[in-house]
């Protein structure tokens, strides 16, 4: 048995039934699990690792439902920095498709220690591109190296160009291929068990770079497996849009809906463009969402309807996006953006509450729902993303769930004058980087730097990679 004691915290978030909020408490562990959280005096004194949270706010490890973590490879490269998705997409398709083995292992572990930093504990991982050596064996093991929770998913693109889609012939596989590489995956990794590190999720692209009979094939291979997910982009564009219309005549959720993806097991990433028939649609069947604000923003996609969502009962969790259209992997900021964010939408028409109250002030008590709080926004990243994702063993700090928690400092400039509501100000203030993070029991940031690997080392090798694809790729 291996335990751990983090004491003396200023105030420590449970996101517990009740939603407490406890000041001067402390968390013990054993084995990476919860099994006592109270006032100080009141816990065991002694464990095989003990960290001091004095001054310290503790908060659920945030729950990452979408990411494309070998994107760290191409963040901001200038032929995409001035286009929405379709555009952004064929900028960086061929490169992508050039990712090695060692490439993209350091792709996950820079992409996770920025995570780790911003207070991430489980990461989903969308993975597509599977050529050139890349599989999701390297992926997987960069992440278990690092010491996060993850969710990998064994992505796909099978319809290239030549045949209607959108990605070119030479980044897509073939369908056969694609199916029994998923179902190898899913035999040597996937753990359903509570707890699980690792899980596995089937990932088709998008609809406009799968068929429908991969989607289809997709669906019912996961099916076959408890607690394997189904995950992929919906309702991002107006382009994907038209382009369901027009090659299937179908809206993009009756698509889906046609090839038998809405269920429990099952998230869209993004699902900006919906109306409200399709809010029900996927209230009814138990479908989640991950909001991506950040690069809904920079791609100029659109702004998701996150209130309606919660509203109507959607799972609802936050993703940071692939770092190449957001372009960091801070999870802190994508809490604090997709905050921001709900209320701008307040400010514009139509508004989400009843239209005949559209004239009326945002402070309104007609239009209080409207508003998005602090509390909801960290429920939604904690709590929400475990629902999304599958998981009711992680999302909140109560006796018998995973031991997976963050902390900030609270006294620091950044919070100076906000302590009247320490628990609002991670949210409202500049987001800050964890000072403490730990997955499953062990720490893995330590008084703000990562304590599993050497990461200077990393980022060093990783920027001359990155440089070496951008080279091979002839990219301007």
């Amino acid at each position: 048995m291996t335990s751990l004691l983090a004491r003396n915290a200023e105030v420590l978030v449970t996101m517990d039934g009740e939603r407490r909020e406890l000041r001067n408490a402390s968390l013990y562990t054993e084995d990476g699990w919860i099994k006592q959280i109270g006032p100080a005096e009141e816990l065991p004194q002694h464990a095989d690792t003990i960290i001091d949270l004095t001054g310290q706010i503790v908060l659920p490890g945030l729950v990452n439902c979408h990411h494309h973590l070998n994107q760290t490879l191409t963040r901001n490269i200038p032929a995409a920095q001035n286009n929405n998705l379709f555009a952004w997409l064929k900028a960086h398709y061929k490169i992508w498709a050039g990712t090695t083995p060692e490439a993209s292992r350091l792709s996950v572990l820079v992409g996770c220690a920025e995570l780790a930093l911003s207070g991430c504990t489980t990461v989903f991982d969308h993975s597509y591109v599977f050529k050139n050596g890349n599989s999701a064996d390297v992926i997987i093991e960069a992440a278990r190296e690092l010491g996060i929770r993850f969710h990998c998913s064994r992505g796909s693109m099978s319809l290239g160009e030549s045949k209607g889609g959108l990605p070119p012939d030479s980044c897509v596989e073939e369908e056969s291929a694609i199916l029994e590489d998923t179902q190898r995956v899913i035999k040597a990794y996937h753990n359903s068990e509570p707890g699980a590190m690792t899980r596995i999720v089937v990932a088709p692209c998008s609809p406009f770079s799968v068929t429908p009979s991969l989607l289809r094939d997709s669906a019912d291979l996961a099916r076959q497996y408890e607690g394997v997910g189904l995950h992929t982009h919906l309702c991002e564009t107006f382009d994907e849009e038209r382009y369901t219309l027009n090659t299937y005549a179908q809206r993009p959720v009756e698509f889906m809906e046609s090839v038998g993806w809405l269920g429990n097991e099952v998230w869209f990433a993004h699902a900006i463009h919906v109306d409200d028939q399709e809010i029900g649609q996927f209230a009814s069947c138990g479908c989640g969402v991950s909001h991506c604000s950040s690069s809904n923003m920079r791609l100029a996609s659109g702004i998701a309807p996150i209130k309606k969502y919660m509203e109507a009962g959607v799972k609802v969790g936050i993703g940071v996006d692939g770092s190449a259209s957001n372009d960091s992997s801070n999870m802190m900021l994508e809490v604090h953006t997709a905050f921001l964010l709900a209320r701008l939408k307040m400010g514009l028409q139509p508004p989400e509450g009843p239209s005949r109250f559209m004239n009326l002030s945002q402070s309104h008590p007609r239009r209080a729902k409207e508003w998005m709080t602090a509390r909801e926004i960290l429920e939604i990243a904690t709590l929400g993303g475990a629902s999304v994702i599958g998981r009711d063993d992680i999302g909140s700090l109560e006796v018998g769930k995973c031991a997976d928690f963050f902390t900030i400092d609270l006294h620091t400039v950044d919070y100076a004058g906000a302590l009247q509501d320490p628990v609002a100000a991670t949210v409202f203030c500049a987001p800050q980087k964890a000072y403490f993070t730990v997955v499953n029991g062990k720490v893995i940031v330590d008084q703000g730097r990562l304590a599993t690997v050497d990461l200077p080392m990393i980022i060093e090798q990783h920027n001359a990679t990155s440089d070496k694809l951008m080279g091979n790729s002839e990219v301007q």
